[in-house]
């Protein structure tokens, strides 16, 4: 029983330690890739644009000189000044930057996405990564074991009880694993190189990968949270956006006030005395415009409904499609599992075969063509034992993609 519990306790320590350290990695691309960071500055516009929403038209100054002077009864006109402000209806401003800060929050949506994206694709790379060096490990051993069987064959060859043409077989075999070996480092650097680019450094810079990776006993169950995942979400806040449109629209589409300023100095008239001589003239002003003619706002009122439709219509089609996504990952997790736990079957027989040859040789007889046939079928299962690991893990992560885990 405490053996048991060790096990248990280093397969735990195994998990958690890959655990940190595929989170390390995760936290180091989000902060360092460049498509992250320019969604973050994205997001730092939208944020901006909240305060650009908060402006009123431009203030209007007017001055005149009159070529003619006009002459009134107080004197004669000599110019005009005017100074003239219009103002949007009352909570246009208001409403103009909730419609700024909908756009923003669409962008952050947008940003939270991308770094969900960039932690999937790292986490899959790095199992990638995980399940070619264990190939490779894998590879080793067999050959090990070959060159193991290789002087079995030789002592046997010795004693007439085997022909060179079996230490040949047996030569030639680790000739290909060797292949195979060279094949897969060439595959992991090239891998490499996309995970560190992922991470944006340098493509040569090398990859700590965890050594070994078991599927857990049991799965964690797959809470029906797919409506949060922020794809969905992105709808969610479009459909606000659009709303604030329309309130916007509604602001904009009302009548606008003015109010102004007139200021004509008048010059005295000569040779005459009376009280208002010369009296400057001001003539404070209010203006209405009032958009009578103007059916855009009427347009942009059908635009935003029709909009809204599209979206909602677009937000159904994504969840069917993350919908069917996350059954099919289900599915293709419980079929690693199941194919894990038929080669880890497959090889515990394997090695059962393998002792039984051992066990012939130490009475004088030994089939070295069973020998290469149960070496290729343990290699055989070891290889898929691993790759049903990395499907399993891989189809988690997007698992908990999916449901926002």
């Amino acid at each position: 029983m405490k053996k048991v519990k060790i096990i248990i306790g280093l397969l735990f320590v195994s998990v958690w330690g890959n655990a940190q350290q595929l989170q390390s990695y995760i936290n180091e691309a989000q902060a360092n890739n460049p498509n992250i960071q320019a969604y973050e500055v994205r997001y730092n516009i939208a944020q901006e644009k909240v305060n650009e929403a908060n402006w009123l038209p431009n203030t209007e100054f007017g001055a005149g000189y009159f070529v003619s002077e006009p002459e009134t009864r107080t004197g004669a006109q000599v110019a005009r000044f005017s100074a003239k402000q219009m103002l949007p209806w009352f909570g246009t401003v208001s409403t103009r930057q909730k419609y700024a800060t909908a756009m923003a929050e669409t962008d952050y949506v947008d940003y939270v996405v991308a770094k969900r994206k960039l932690a999937l694709s790292v986490a899959q790379s790095y199992y990638n990564l995980y399940s070619l060096k264990a190939k490779q490990d894998v590879l080793d051993k067999n050959i090990q074991l070959l060159k193991t069987y290789e002087t079995l064959a030789l002592t046997s060859v010795e004693v007439g009880k085997a022909s060179a043409v079996d230490v040949l077989r047996l030569q030639i075999r680790q000739n290909e694993l060797q292949q195979q070996k060279l094949m897969l480092y060439e595959q992991f650097m090239t891998e490499q190189a996309a995970f560190n680019g992922l991470l944006n450094r340098k493509t040569g810079l090398g990859v700590e990968v965890v050594e070994t990776m078991e599927i857990p006993k049991n799965d964690a169950v797959i809470v029906d949270s797919l409506r949060l995942n922020p794809e969905l979400l992105r709808f969610d806040k479009m459909y606000e956006s659009v709303t604030q449109a329309e309130l916007l629209n509604q602001k904009e589409g009302a009548p606008m006030l003015g109010f102004g300023l007139d200021y004509v100095p008048v010059q005295e008239r000569p040779n005459m005395t009376f009280s208002d001589n010369g009296k400057d003239i001001i003539m404070p002003m209010v203006s209405l415009s009032i958009p009578i003619f103007n059916k855009r706002y009427d347009s942009r009122t059908k635009q935003n409904e029709l909009r809204k439709q599209e979206i909602t219509f677009q937000r159904q089609e994504r969840f069917n499609v993350l919908e069917s996504a996350l059954a099919k990952a289900a599915s293709m997790r419980n079929e690693a599992r199941i194919a894990y736990n038929t080669q880890a079957q497959n090889l515990r027989q394997a090695k059962d075969a393998e002792q039984i040859l051992i066990k012939n040789y130490e009475t004088g007889t030994i089939d070295f063509n069973d020998v290469l046939d149960i070496q290729e079928l343990q290699l055989k299962f070891q290889l898929n034992q691993i790759q049903s690991v990395q499907l399993y893990y891989v189809q988690s992560a997007l698992i908990n993609y999916l449901i926002n885990k």
